[in-house]
């Protein structure tokens, strides 16, 4: 009798498995035919265009996005209002070198652009020498000659990686921290190595911070070209002097959304698999990979369950999430959020640009792994299929406090930081078919666990 039971049970594993088999591969063919990724992501970004927090475009982006999935039929489309930080660029931000032993410098502009959040500076701009350090502790070191100068933070991306991700977490406290460290040892500002290992003269904007406790000091990033090229004038002349002008401005916080749509479970309707990404975007470039490439996954998954008439047992709920760049607080309102009895099972974000996606990076114990794991195989003939332990994203982590597993779809990121946070970040570096497969990628896990848990 016992044998007889595992017997059936195996031939219904068998025929689940298969069914799901033959699902995959309709979705991949769909997607790679008729997919609308592209199309959505060539509106949003030429249409609308960049969209920092605060800002008309954001604004546009919100309607955007509630629309369209008004308009494909997703259910309990709705807003949930917040407040979200308000800073512009301003009219002008230059760097101009005014002092040196070379007369052929003098008045020589240096590609930069202001960090997000930089206080502006007089109308006549900060000028000072250039002290170039490569961390923090260099700094302190050095902090009986950084009174009064500027401090040139030039610890570049570690190309040795072969994460791009780890490479960035290792430069990006300057950007993020500079200012502060700075103003600490006494420094009227400070001027930061772009976040790229690309040699170009974009320079990559990003979020800096202070502390109230501490003096503000204006802050810039320098592109890559113009860092090698101040640090090889510094080894000839350490007198080099710079004047620094931004009209940059912090307003009083608006007022934003995130957007939501689902298709509600049938049998676990309080069970909720979340998908996301975030549609603000720093205010250069069009926000292309960062993130209209998470957005348009996310709403182009769902899309496509809804055309195979696919209703899973848990309800699979896209956010779009605002304000991630410069604030993180969509994600944290959309978490403390009291939504009664339901229970956010797992949450999957895409944030790492529309390229080919390579699987999953999963937060979680390796028992639960393995129950993820063993449905890899379903995206095995799109190279999708490289699950690994440890992954998420940054507006779904407010939801890991609450025991929600996290999940970052992993594409190869070996381009992203050539476009991440600067006038590069357009439409034309995304490739159709990649971004169209990223969406499949996701639609197809997501219905996997919205179907059968964890």
């Amino acid at each position: 009798m016992i044998k007889l039971f595992l017997f059936i049970f195996i031939l219904f594993e068998i025929a689940f498995s298969q069914n799901y088999d033959s699902l995959a591969k309709e979705i991949i063919k769909d997607g790679l035919q008729n997919g609308k990724s592209f199309e959505m992501l060539y509106e949003l970004t030429t249409k609308i265009g960049h969209r920092l927090s605060g800002s008309l475009n954001a604004d546009k982006s919100v309607e955007w996005g509630k629309n369209l999935m008004e308009q494909l039929g997703f259910e309990n489309v709705h807003l949930e209002s917040l407040m979200v930080p308000h800073w512009e660029r301003g009219n002008f931000e230059t760097c101009e070198i005014v002092a040196s032993k070379s007369m052929k410098l003098k008045n020589y502009d240096l590609s930069i652009c202001a960090l997000g959040g930089s206080i502006a500076t007089s109308e006549n701009g900060i000028t000072g020498k250039i002290l170039e350090v490569k961390s923090f502790d260099e700094l302190k070191q050095k902090k009986d000659i950084a009174k009064g100068k500027i401090i040139f933070f030039n610890r570049p991306m570690d190309k040795t990686k072969i994460s791009t991700g780890e490479a960035y977490g290792g430069a990006v406290n300057q950007r993020g921290s500079g200012a502060i460290e700075a103003a600490k040892v006494g420094a009227i500002g400070v001027i930061v190595r772009s976040m790229t290992t690309r040699l170009d003269d974009e320079p990559h904007t990003g979020m800096m911070r202070y502390l109230d406790s501490i003096p503000k000091v204006p802050a810039v990033a320098i592109s890559t070209i113009d860092a090698e090229f101040l640090s090889d004038l510094l080894k000839k002349d350490e007198t080099i002097e710079v004047n620094i002008k931004l009209d940059c401005k912090t307003f009083e916080d608006a007022p934003s959304a995130n957007v939501v749509g689902e298709i509600t479970g049938s049998e676990f309707p309080n069970e909720i698999i979340l998908i996301g990404g975030h549609l603000d975007s720093w205010d250069k470039g069009q926000g292309a990979h960062d993130d209209g490439a998470g957005i348009v996954h996310s709403i182009e998954a769902l899309r496509l369950l809804k055309k195979f008439e696919l209703r899973p047992k848990r309800t699979i709920r896209v956010v779009l999430f605002m304000n991630e760049e410069n604030g993180l607080r969509g994600g944290i309102e959309y978490a403390k959020k009291n939504r009664g009895n339901e229970k956010h099972i797992v949450a999957i974000e895409s944030d790492i640009g529309g390229f080919t996606p390579r699987g999953f990076g999963i937060s979680c114990d390796s028992v639960q792994f393995q129950k993820f794991d063993k449905w890899s195989y379903l995206l095995e003939s799109i190279d999708a299929n490289h699950f690994k332990i440890g992954g998420g994203g940054a507006d779904i982590s407010e939801l890991g406090k609450f025991g929600t597993i996290l999940i970052g779809l992993r594409v190869d990121t070996h381009r992203y930081f050539d476009y991440h946070h600067s006038h590069n970040d357009t439409i034309d570096k995304v490739n159709e078919r990649e971004l169209e497969l990223g969406a499949i990628t996701i639609a197809i896990f997501t219905y996997i666990i919205a179907n059968e848990g964890i």
